[in-house]
């Protein structure tokens, strides 16, 4: 019985690091899509941010002045 019951743990715990190795693969697999996204969009988040600061820098000026 404790025999059975050692391997059963043995089993819990390789699945367990199996899951934490899923978990890595699948948060590298999330940036590479990520970085994909960001090469291909690059120009349009670009102007996106760059319109973005234009008008907080305006919106800044009049409430200083």
């Amino acid at each position: 019985m404790k025999r059975l019951m050692w391997k059963l743990k043995n089993i819990a715990e390789s699945f367990k690091e199996d899951q934490q190795g899923i978990g890595v693969i699948e948060v590298v697999l999330i940036l590479v899509i990520l970085i994909g996204l960001i090469l291909i969009f690059k120009n349009e988040i670009s102007s996106i941010v760059s319109s973005a600061f234009d008008s907080i820098k305006l919106n800044s000026e009049a409430i200083v002045k």
